[in-house]
């Protein structure tokens, strides 16, 4: 196989790098040589255009250029180097922390010099702390270099800690050269390839812009060097996933057809008749699980469009055929939710449900893992306890993914294996709450046919957001007190900027200090991740139940959380969440008749990124919208990472700013996969080595 960008050389066969150096690589993702080819700059400082003193702007990298006035060794709180330079439009200061004998005598009086860093805006002239600097002869003549930069565009790439700029320009530097003897081989087919620049061309403009590069456009995406990789690495994505379609379909699954015994007893109980469109994808998982290949489906859904009702039908299709169901969660409180729902409406069917959780003692485990192995439990749900060895299922028939975003590819279909009986795989029904764009949702969940449900039930009412700053507080605080004495419920999310749950629990604690102290008529409630999963559940019961007028909660309650009765949410600090995060805890209200209010607090004063989400999130219901929004807010890279979304960690690709060609690449990834698989396949082991655990190629 082509191995163009050295992609299983591991970084420490290039000569100079132990495993010292070899493990600050490995923080920043970088393993292999084609790892370090690819870490493409964040950035290019332009040292080769000197500007005027008077012109170069406080807070910018800048090259300036003068004759030395004035050098001397000063002493305050450490021993320093000054040098005052002048050109025909003012003076700046050089200021040296770290010199030697050599610089003391070279940085004399009457000498040019031409220094380059970030101005700052000293006591009395604008000053540079610590200039690279070169030496000149006069005004007129080159730079005499003191350093080994030369004049061009230097590349700042993102780091570690221990790891400078010069040591990795070094190592990328040494993988270009190796990369010059062993040219790489062009495997993109023609006329496709012809398109593009050459491999090694491409790398060396990225990493060594020579003068007349427009950086603008390396920056952007734009240049024709970068453009190459882009279109490589979407494509290899796709083909992935292409891939793992195909390969899915290859496989054979219990055929499943609706019997009419539990679900009509199920519809007939509930209190409402399910929306059209929960109707109709629940028609279109009915003629997949009715195949003889696994289904792979994801549903999406705004908050409360009822996707836990759609698996429900689902789960019955399976269970009343003589299938186990397992439903994964990515949070204890959701999982809980879910056990509740499920039991409530299944046990009257005498279906057995229970769960499984990381919080269980062992001997409460090992009864679930027998009670699972024997087909006792027909309907399981988990956490990530479920992925352990010890969890076998007898007849597994459908496996539903509750909150996909949370969890990675890899995860699911460890999952989906686990069921695997006789070569017969399970059907696997995955949900979302986090709609992304129609345009993205083609990429990354190609693998997967996709339903929408694009109704909410009737009766629900659009939720009002306000936005108030924390000065307000009281305001709010009667507010609450005015929504509890008309009878309904109040959720108060707490956040801070720390992630971690002892930090939210603490600062939850002091609001509900203070909150009964100023509303003592008020039953009020706490529940936060560090509880005690039985006192957790206890209180959110007591809540549901109406026992508690204002919970106060850390972001816990995100999802899973239904009380028709709560109709105002007031979330602190709203500027700190994302956009997909404030609209999932809005939506636990509005999910009853009465009219709901979301209010969004914040600490004054606001970042543009964070007016942005706020206005967004006062003017919007819609989850595709403020999907949207986020997208353009945040960037893909935030909110499509591997951890997030569960999709391939993009190296280059933005899938904002290039969605553009999402179109062009699905045309050419079914071409190369009818016409080319062998391409195909080197484009995704080259790019995507890890995907080849999961496609059968």
């Amino acid at each position: 196989m082509v191995n163009r960008f050295f992609s299983h050389l591991p970084l420490i066969q290039l000569a100079g790098i132990g495993s010292a150096l070899e493990k600050k690589f490995h923080s920043l993702g970088i393993y292999t040589v084609q790892d370090l080819l690819l870490h493409f700059p964040l950035r290019y400082e332009d040292r080769s255009t000197a500007y005027a003193i008077a012109d170069a702007a406080i807070g910018e990298y800048t090259t300036i250029e003068g004759r030395i006035i004035k050098s001397e060794i000063v002493f305050k709180r450490r021993q320093m180097l000054i040098c005052h330079i002048q050109d025909d439009s003012g003076i700046a200061i050089l200021r040296f922390m770290h010199f030697n004998t050599g610089m003391k005598s070279t940085l004399v009086p009457g000498r040019w010099i031409s220094a380059y860093g970030e101005v700052k805006n000293g006591k009395t002239y604008p000053e540079i702390i610590h200039p690279q600097f070169k030496l000149k002869a006069n005004h007129e003549d080159h730079a005499i270099s003191l350093d080994d930069e030369q004049e061009r565009y230097t590349p700042i790439y993102s780091t570690t800690y221990g790891l400078t700029q010069n040591v990795i320009r070094k190592f990328i530097h040494a993988a270009l050269l190796l990369l010059k003897r062993n040219p790489p081989v062009e495997i993109l087919p023609e006329p496709l390839a012809s398109h593009y620049l050459d491999v090694l061309e491409s790398l060396n403009i990225i990493h060594n812009p020579p003068i007349g590069t427009d950086i603008a456009q390396l920056s952007m995406g734009e240049h024709p060097a970068i453009k190459r990789f882009i279109f490589e690495e979407l494509l290899a994505y796709h083909l992935s996933m292409l891939m793992l379609k195909t390969h899915n379909q290859e496989q054979q699954a219990y055929s499943i057809f609706p019997n009419q015994h539990y679900i009509p007893l199920f519809l007939s109980s509930l209190p409402y008749t399910p929306t059209n469109a929960q109707q109709r994808v629940v028609h279109d998982i009915y003629q997949d699980m009715a195949k003889s290949i696994p289904m792979m489906r994801l549903i999406q859904g705004d908050v409360g469009s009822g996707k836990t009702l759609v698996a429900a039908l689902a789960a019955l299709n399976a269970i009343e055929n003589g299938y186990q169901v397992v439903l994964m969660a990515p949070t204890e409180i959701l999982a809980e939710q879910h056990v509740n729902n499920f039991k409530q409406w299944f046990e009257p069917l005498a279906i057995k449900v229970d769960w499984l959780s990381g919080r269980l003692t062992a001997k409460n485990k090992q009864q679930r893992y027998d009670r699972i192995k024997n087909g006792d439990i027909a309907m399981l749900v988990g956490t990530h306890a479920v992925f352990v060895d010890k969890v076998q299922f007898a007849r597994l028939g459908l496996v539903i993914i509750d909150e996909q975003h949370r969890f990675g590819v890899n995860q699911r279909l460890s999952l989906w294996e686990k069921g695997i009986n006789n070569q017969l795989y399970p059907h696997q029904l995955i949900m979302t709450a986090t709609p992304i764009p129609r345009t993205l949702a083609m990429t990354i969940y190609a693998d997967l046919d996709v339903s929408i449900i694009d109704q909410l039930p009737p009766g629900r009412t659009p939720i009002t957001t306000v936005v108030i700053p924390n000065s307000r507080r009281d305001e709010i605080i009667e507010r609450v007190n005015q929504a509890c004495l008309e009878s309904r419920q109040v959720y108060w999310v707490c956040t801070l900027v720390e992630e971690s749950e002892t930090l939210d629990a603490q600062a939850a604690e002091m609001l509900v200090e203070e909150l009964r102290e100023k509303l003592p008529n008020l039953t009020i409630a706490l529940v936060h991740g560090k509880m005690k999963s039985d006192l957790k559940q206890s209180v959110m019961q007591g809540f549901k139940q109406g026992e508690i007028q204002l919970l106060v909660a850390t972001t816990v309650i995100e999802v899973g959380v239904d009380v028709p009765n709560a109709s105002l949410m007031i979330i602190e600090n709203a500027e700190r969440l994302g956009l997909a995060q404030l609209h999932q805890l809005r939506g636990r209200v509005g999910r009853g008749t009465a009219v709901s209010h979301c209010v969004l607090m914040y600490q004054p004063p606001l970042s543009k990124v964070a007016q942005a989400r706020l206005k967004v999130m006062r003017d919007s219901n819609d989850g595709f919208v403020i999907a949207q929004k986020d997208l353009e807010i945040r960037g893909s890279g935030e909110i499509l990472g591997t951890r997030q979304m569960g999709i391939a960690n993009f190296k280059i690709v933005d899938l904002i700013r290039d969605q553009h060609l999402i179109s062009d690449v699905q045309k050419v990834s079914h071409n190369l996969q009818q016409n080319y698989p062998d391409t195909a396949n080197q484009l995704v082991e080259c790019w995507l080595p890890d995907r080849q655990k999961y496609i059968n190629v």
